[in-house]
């Protein structure tokens, strides 16, 4: 900006001009007055944007705390889900094993009430019994 103003016509005609020092000091003034409020607004800017700055760095922190208390939570409900799929899984092992149990229960009642069901046959044919059974 200083060298525009340097090499801008009308700073040289006035210095060339009589009672330029005069008019060179009202210039200057001008000039400083003008760098003055470009200063003050780029201070304003800064200002503004520290602000907005702080406001971003309060909103990631507390976005980052927010993802550390999920986190947290997911990692109990993660350890919580897997204690509870390894009760279902011995449960399920549990139920296969008693459901076999059963099966042979059921298998060898049904063998039993026909091993039964021969005997009491084969006795009604025994002819003391026929005369006692009637």
């Amino acid at each position: 900006m200083l060298a525009e103003l340097l090499q801008s016509e009308d700073f040289r005609e006035q210095w060339k001009s009589p009672g330029r020092m005069t008019q060179q000091g009202a210039v200057l003034q001008g000039y400083n007055n003008e760098l003055v409020k470009c200063i003050e607004d780029l201070c304003m800017q800064k200002e503004e944007l520290n602000k907005q700055i702080q406001q971003a760095e309060e909103e990631k922190n507390k976005l980052q705390h927010e993802i550390q208390v999920l986190s947290e939570q997911l990692e109990c409900v993660c350890e919580n889900l897997a204690q509870k799929v390894a009760s279902r899984n011995e449960l399920d092992a549990i139920l296969a094993e008693t459901e076999a149990a059963y099966m042979k229960i059921l298998d060898s009642s049904r063998t039993l009430l026909n091993v039964l069901k021969k005997e009491v046959g084969s006795l009604k044919h025994t002819p003391e019994l026929k005369t006692n059974v009637t």
